[in-house]
């Protein structure tokens, strides 16, 4: 059996699961892992007994023998700069999304990977989740008919929205709706944005970070397909990683409505009062198995790598959802409808509003 040797820079939350899954993986030779944080680097190194633990994720790119690194390190600033040195050492790319902060990084990084001919993908996970693979499914062989629309609503507890909002201001349709754009525009391909209107409300977020609590946007494609997504963080944290989705897509034979809000699951305890387990976004093992969307999308990768086959997610369709986003967020600061592809008048925009938004509240 063909094996090699993987990386993991970032053992949080979502680099822990990767680390976690890619030990248990046949495919994987040695695992080598990397945190800035001693202590959760030995708490992950006890865990997925790693060959090598390092502070330094020099450490990774000096690695000749490392041809895979997955890259889950946050804040989402030290994406580029990561990704783009692994990418010069010629190893393979997994990165959590977003791809970059500013769309120069974006292309930096995809011009690497095509140029050294090496595999490249962003961590939109929620392809992988069955019921989102199921819509997909639906399309693609004609059930629905022709696409008339897509309404996706992503609400997720504030202690969560807290936890990520903590990391820079960045707003509910750049660190939410990206995954839901991104499962939008993968469902509706070969269809392209057009167009993007959005609206943010103010609430809890506000006095955190100067953040919307919830932001919707509108998006016309190319084939007229009408989108609508809504993204936000302020549900109260009765379970801190709770994530709850709805789903309406409507077509000329028939329409498909998935309720992905977990709340089938049901646990409640004296000491944390009603909980919802199983409903995180990349979801969680449960003992023996893995209960949702970053298990599989993990292997994925690791899979195309060793049969030198695409990746689901290309870097591209993840710099197309990266334009929309950022004219979403244009959007709702100036309170017009933004066309995309961006033009420079837009892109000269988009660089003031996050010069604001990098400003202390």
């Amino acid at each position: 059996m063909q094996q090699v040797e993987v990386a993991v820079i970032g053992t949080g939350w979502c680099g822990g699961i990767r680390a976690e899954t890619l030990s248990r993986s046949s495919l994987v030779d040695k695992l080598h892992i990397c945190d800035i944080r001693p202590d959760r680097l030995a708490e992950v190194k006890a865990l997925t007994d790693a060959a090598t633990a390092t502070l330094d994720y020099r450490d990774i790119i000096e690695n000749d023998r490392i041809k895979v690194v997955y890259i889950s390190t946050t804040p989402e600033s030290n994406h580029y700069p990561i990704a783009r040195d692994c990418l010069r050492a010629g190893k393979h790319v997994l990165l959590e999304k977003p791809i970059a902060i500013e769309l120069f990084e974006a292309d930096e990084l995809i011009e690497i990977a095509r140029r050294a001919n090496l595999k490249f993908t962003i961590g939109y996970s929620q392809r992988f989740n069955p019921k989102l693979a199921y819509a997909k499914k639906k399309i693609t062989d004609g059930t629905l008919g022709k696409p008339v629309s897509v309404m996706v609503s992503r609400h997720l507890s504030r202690s969560l929205g807290k936890k990520i909002s903590s990391r820079g201001r960045l707003s509910p349709a750049t660190m939410e709706s990206t995954h839901d754009l991104d499962f939008v525009f993968w469902l509706l391909e070969p269809a392209k944005p057009v167009r993007v209107y959005s609206q943010g409300a103010y609430g809890y977020m506000q006095a955190v970070n100067g953040s919307y609590d919830i932001m919707w946007s509108t998006v016309t494609m190319d084939n007229g397909v009408l989108v609508s997504i809504g993204g936000g963080w302020n549900l109260p944290p009765s379970y801190p990683n709770y994530c709850a989705t709805t789903i309406e897509i409507t077509g000329t034979e028939g329409s498909l409505f998935l309720d992905d809000t977990q709340r089938d699951n049901w646990l409640n305890t004296m000491k944390d009062g009603t909980q919802y387990p199983m409903s995180t976004m990349p979801g969680e093992w449960v003992d023996h198995v893995y209960a949702g969307q970053m298990g599989p999308e993990t292997i994925h990768f690791l899979e195309c790598v060793l049969r030198d086959q695409p990746p689901m997610v290309s870097p591209e369709s993840a710099r197309r959802v990266m334009e929309t986003y950022l004219g979403a967020d244009l959007s709702a600061e100036s309170g017009a409808p933004i066309s995309l592809p961006l033009d420079n008048q837009s892109l000269s925009a988009v660089q003031d509003l996050y010069k604001k938004f990098r400003t202390p509240v």
